[in-house]
Parts: C-alpha cells; sequence; structure tokens
C-alpha cells in the first residue's frame, strides 16, 4: 500500500531547493517508498500493484484508456510514437530543443519527416499548421505540448482539431513538463498519443515513461508492420488489459509511483494545476520586477503560450545562464541555465511537482540577491 496519502505540497526538512526543470525533487515519504522489498513482476503481487495503479493514472491523465508504463526515460516512448504512428510521412512542429529531438527520431528511423519550424520561444499557429497539412499529405503531426526549453505551452487542443479535419491525421504529444502541472484531456480533447516521464511534473525519480493511446493511434498501430520489439504498443495494451507488463519493469518506481498517486489524489488533479499556475504567476511578476530594474530582460516564452512548470528567463546586459545557475548553486539552490542554443542568454526555473509557492517564494528571494 502506498505509505503516505497526506497533499502534494512537501514541508520536510531540505525540502525546496532544487528547481532544476528536470529532474524535480522527489519528496522523501516517495522516496522512501522506493526501500519497500521485490515481487516477482510475473507474479500476483504485480498484477495487484498494476491493478491498482491504473485508477489514480486514469484520473491523472484523464482517460478511460489504459495508462502504459514503461521502464524507460520518455525519450523511449518518443520512439514507440514514431514506430508504432508515424505512418509514411510526418510533420514534426519544432519550437525547440525537444521538438527537434522528435523530428530528429522520425528521421532516425527511416520516416519521411517534414519539420514546420517556428522561433525558440514561439508557440505553433494551428492555422500555419493547417495550411501546412494542407500543402502535402501528412500521417502524424509531432508536437511537444510544453517546450522544456522555452517554457512555450503549445495549444495541442487546437492542434488536434486542425489535424482531425485534415483527415486521417494522428497528433503525437510529448506532454513531458505538462501531465500532472497542467491541463491535458487525452479523451476531451482527442489527443491521439500522450507520453509523459516520471521526473517532471510528476515528480518521481527519472526512469519511469508514462502513455495514453487513442483507438485511432492504436489502429494505426495495428496498420504498422515495423514496430520493432521494446516498444510495441499493441503488446503494452495487451499487458495493461491483464495489469502485466510487457517487459521487466522498474518496480521500486513503481512503488514510487503508487505513493505519489496516492499524494496527488489527497491534493487533487485541478488543485494541483491550479498550484503549478499559482507558482508560475508569482514568477511572470517577479520577472516584471526584475526587467523594471534592468536584470532581466523578460520571460521568452509569450503572454498566454506560458507553461505552468517551468519559465526560461532572458538576462539583460552581459550575464549568462551557467553563470546565474552557478551563483545560486553557491548559495545553496540548483535551477537551469538555457538549454541548447538558450544556454547563455537563458536560465530557468522548474516550479513543479511538490513545490509551493512559498517554498518559491524563498528561490525568488536569492535570485533576486544573485541578479542585483
Amino acid at each position: 500500500m502506498p505509505t503516505t496519502t497526506s497533499a502534494a505540497p512537501a514541508t520536510a526538512a531540505g525540502f525546496g531547493r532544487f528547481f532544476l526543470p528536470g529532474p524535480t525533487e522527489v519528496h522523501p515519504d516517495v522516496l522512501a517508498a522506493q526501500t519497500r522489498p521485490m515481487i516477482g513482476h510475473r507474479g500476483k503481487g504485480m498484477e495487484e500493484l498494476l491493478g491498482r495503479l491504473q485508477p489514480g493514472l486514469q484520473a491523472l491523465f484523464r482517460t478511460r484508456r489504459p495508462v502504459y508504463l514503461g521502464a524507460c526515460s520518455a525519450t523511449g516512448f518518443m520512439e514507440g510514437a514514431i514506430r508504432n504512428c508515424a505512418g509514411r510521412r510526418v510533420l514534426a512542429l519544432v519550437n525547440g530543443a525537444f521538438s527537434e529531438r522528435f523530428f530528429r527520431i522520425a528521421r532516425a528511423n527511416g520516416i519521411e519527416a517534414d519539420a514546420l519550424a517556428v522561433e525558440w520561444g514561439q508557440a505553433h499557429d494551428p492555422a500555419l499548421v493547417a495550411e501546412a497539412l494542407a500543402r502535402k499529405p501528412y500521417d502524424a503531426v509531432t508536437v511537444v505540448h510544453s517546450e522544456t526549453s522555452t517554457g512555450v505551452l503549445n495549444p495541442v487542443r487546437e492542434l488536434a482539431e486542425v489535424c482531425h479535419s485534415a483527415g486521417d491525421v494522428l497528433l503525437l504529444v510529448d506532454s513531458v513538463t505538462g501531465v500532472a502541472g497542467t491541463p491535458v484531456e487525452p479523451d476531451a480533447w482527442g489527443l491521439d498519443l500522450v507520453l509523459t516521464g516520471s521526473q517532471k511534473a510528476l515528480a518521481l525519480p527519472p526512469g519511469l515513461a508514462l502513455g495514453v493511446l487513442q483507438p485511432p493511434a492504436l489502429a494505426r498501430a495495428e496498420r504498422t508492420v515495423n514496430r520493432g520489439v521494446y516498444f510495441d504498443f499493441l503488446e503494452y495494451e495487451a499487458a495493461a488489459q491483464k495489469h502485466s507488463t510487457v517487459n521487466t519493469p522498474a518496480i521500486s518506481l513503481l512503488y514510487a509511483l503508487e505513493a505519489q498517486l496516492a499524494r496527488i489524489a489527497a491534493e487533487g488533479v485541478e488543485a494541483r494545476w491550479a498550484r503549478h499556475r499559482a507558482m508560475a504567476e508569482r514568477t511572470w511578476a517577479w520577472v516584471e520586477e526584475m526587467r523594471a530594474r534592468g536584470a532581466v530582460a523578460g520571460v521568452l516564452a509569450p503572454p498566454g503560450f506560458r507553461s505552468p512548470t517551468v519559465t526560461c528567463i532572458s538576462l539583460a546586459g552581459d550575464r549568462t545562464g551557467p553563470a546565474v545557475a552557478a551563483a545560486m548553486k553557491a548559495r545553496g539552490f540548483v535551477i537551469g541555465a538555457g538549454y541548447g542554443k538558450l544556454k547563455d542568454p537563458t536560465f530557468r526555473i522548474g516550479h513543479m511537482g511538490d513545490h509551493t509557492v512559498a517554498g518559491l517564494e524563498v528561490l525568488l528571494d536569492a535570485l533576486t540577491e544573485v541578479l542585483q
């Protein structure tokens, strides 16, 4: 059984100084759950554990479909999404490092893929996507919901509508810093495939991938011959129906997942979304305060398209992201420098998982000292 049922905001001593945009700080109760003894992963105990997990996972993902669990990073399920559901031609929506990774995965798997790229820090316009789908036939569109490298939140609901209006076009969604931190509605929004990883807003240690396929995506997988072995989603579907696993599971991480799902249920999924939104809005307000002092240039993502889980902040003057991150580390806090080509001109705050506005204020006070 779960080791705790307390609500998500953490108050444990020493917690609240690690604001990297992934991996996220893990609550001590969740870490402790991993110390439970091993069980046979083909026995009754594993079947019962997976059976207990599914209701909480379905509530978290807002779906009636089974939630797949893989012993890998989310990149593994990104590759699985391509191998199972891409068809012959993919339109990859690129606006940051991780959406670019989705594009590279398609190409690396021999899929004909085109990139519809916009400037890093900008969101994708559904109208432009509709134009691209009208110009050339595609079988699938890939998109990153919450682009961790830039802090941009893409309008996946509207993008799904555009894809489905174009015919048999699947929308494959990486929501690694979305699920558990901001509204994601696979069933209601018609998101054909949604995947995430354990180490972001779900606030677990790294090593688990989680995903949901809608019937059109499952049907596409059935028509696909070269699905591979490790990420054959038809096998994942069959295993989920039996409360089993396709491959050797990460048993200790499943114990941690059970503990965290109990914490999330106690807080409430919608309350968790609201807490993340409150942390994001406080961060954006602080950026405006610092911009008025000339310390930063502003939030990279435009208003209306900002992720509630990670904020990417453009620096003013000759400061660099690595230097700011190093100065914060000297004060006992961990934040992220910029990612990829944004490494030097930006830094990132991961305000997700079990962090609170009160804990975030302590971080922002230290950041104020560094930037002044």
